[in-house]
């Protein structure tokens, strides 16, 4: 990774013509902006179908896409939609805000009569139903299958989790596997008709961004979730019982944050199983996580060494205890399949001397983020005269108050030490995000990430989400002309200023330059 910097930008907090961002135009346009600001990156959240919450961390499968990112304009281009009919579906009108509920209730009957028309054009180029399902056979990975297979029995319980199925189908008898997917064929070949429209538009759009020198950072959550197609067609991979129930699930303990910790309640994995398999699962996921990302930022490191376990029944995540996970093993096994493991390690939070050796043991970088540098001791690891090269360094992460909000929010003794370090007692408030963004892209960190909401200065309310809360996360969208050029000139200076990206010598003089040459 050479010294560069990047923006990170949620897909769905792009601007579009149907209420959440899409590989539409608007996509293509932002690529543009990144290589006219100087930057290498697009940092982006898990690509996954969303469930309950809708959190991208939370998806029904970890070999799927979300169905809301597929451009409509471009159905509507190959003749499966009419634009009035996009312009007639409720799909939000706020252009700062998703609306998910008006998304799922309006978004899918859309997709629904895009498939139809599309397969009425397949019927009149001879190919039945069996044949489509042989050519969705060969585009798409088994997983991807499993999952289109997970929506339509799900679809067919009312939208239920699995757990909740039928006894037959939950625990996938082969004789309802067998009858289910006769009885749920059509439903089936829809989701996969939405799977590969989006492998292929998420394709090309990454191949553009490709092209104009981009790359794409991905995002994976280390655990998948419990209502998904992962923990239904491979229930031997988590912890559940003869039963198809979980034995423990997924959180973090009590602390200074929250008295009851976090129940998270995603299944845990069962490593001594992935362990006899040679981490095949582990393997396969990620091999599908390198197809649509040039780097893969895997959350929550710290799992791989040790994981925090709740027993099932548990409705807070007080009585857990630590489990030993899967250490450098996973890791070996990757790097004997792969030639490269670009991987950025989300290394956050509390961190046992453990942890540290496996994050150097593997190579990867990890994370510093600069908003949880400035406590009142001055000794935060977060402070950038402590970083080592091998770092991301991030002004906030989606996780994160936005730089405004959280400056705003500082204790006084906290933000009198932020002062003394950066030496800007004469910057405005409402300025004070640009001194944060230099500080990042001038320290030794590799790569710099800055979210765009920083870039555009915003307040709070623009952030993208605040842990442990329903409701009203996800949902901030950037506007079309939020990125003027004189903002992303001013980008693009700062990068070269900190030898991010190579210096432009066309064009006019800079002032500096100018009063050097006098």
């Amino acid at each position: 990774m050479k010294r560069a910097c990047g923006m990170l930008l949620p897909v769905a907090s792009l601007p579009s013509e149907y209420g959440i961002g899409a590989f539409s135009k608007e996509a293509y346009a932002f690529v543009d902006q990144l290589a006219e600001a100087g930057q290498r990156y697009w940092q982006i959240l898990p690509l996954g179908p969303t469930g309950y919450g809708d959190s991208p961390y939370q998806s029904f499968s970890a070999f799927a896409g979300n169905p809301y990112f597929i451009d409509l304009e471009e159905l509507i281009a190959r003749g499966l939609l009419t634009k009035a009919e996009c312009d007639a579906a409720d799909l939000g009108t706020d252009p700062q805000d998703i609306d998910y509920e008006k998304q799922y209730f309006h978004r899918f009957p859309l997709l629904k009569r895009a498939f139809g028309r599309w397969r009425e054009q397949q019927k009149k180029k001879g190919r039945s139903d069996k044949k489509l399902m042989e050519f969705f056979a060969d585009a798409l990975t088994a997983d991807t299958r499993e999952y289109c297979f997970f929506m339509a029995v799900k679809n067919h319980f009312d939208g239920k989790s699995f757990l909740l199925w039928d006894e037959d189908i939950r625990t996938r008898r082969p004789e309802a596997v067998k009858a289910y997917r006769e009885a749920c064929r059509e439903e089936i070949l829809f989701y996969e008709f939405l799977q590969y429209e989006f492998q292929e538009q998420w394709a090309k759009l990454k191949h553009y961004a490709n092209g104009r020198g981009i790359r794409i950072i991905g995002d994976i959550p280390i655990y998948v979730a419990m209502d998904s197609a992962d923990s239904w067609a491979h229930p031997e991979l988590f912890q559940f019982d003869e039963a198809g129930q979980p034995e423990a699930v997924a959180g973090c303990p009590p602390d200074a944050f929250s008295a009851t910790g976090q129940l998270w309640g995603n299944p845990l994995y069962r490593w001594e199983h992935h362990k006899a398999t040679d981490y095949a699962w582990w393997l396969s996921r990620m091999e599908y996580s390198f197809r649509l990302y040039d780097v893969v930022r895997v959350d929550h490191f710290r799992g791989f060494d040790a994981y925090y376990s709740i027993p099932a029944k548990d409705r807070t995540a007080e009585f857990g205890h630590w489990e030993k996970g899967p250490g450098y093993e996973l890791f070996k096994a990757m790097k004997k399949r792969f030639d490269k493991l670009p991987i950025i390690a989300e290394d956050l939070g509390f961190l046992t001397p453990s942890v540290l050796k496996l994050v150097k043991k593997t190579g990867f970088p990890g994370m510093k983020v600069l908003e949880f540098a400035f406590d009142a001791s001055g000794e935060s690891s977060y402070l950038p005269h402590r970083y080592p090269k091998n770092c991301v360094v991030y002004t906030g992460t989606h996780d994160n108050m936005t730089l405004q909000g959280w400056y705003r929010s500082l204790e006084p003794d906290a933000k009198a030490f932020a002062i003394r370090y950066l030496g800007n007692p004469y910057t405005p408030e409402g300025e004070i995000h640009w001194d944060y963004i230099r500080l990042a892209l001038a320290s030794v960190a590799k790569l710099a990430v800055i979210p765009v909401q920083d870039y555009l200065g915003l307040g709070d309310w623009a952030r993208t989400n605040e842990p442990s809360t329903l409701g009203k996360n996800w949902r901030w969208r950037m506007k079309k002309d939020d990125l003027t050029p004189e903002l992303l000139a001013k980008c693009r200076g700062m990068a070269e200023t900190y030898g991010r990206v190579k210096k432009e010598k066309s064009g006019p003089l800079k002032e500096t330059e100018q009063l050097q040459k006098a």
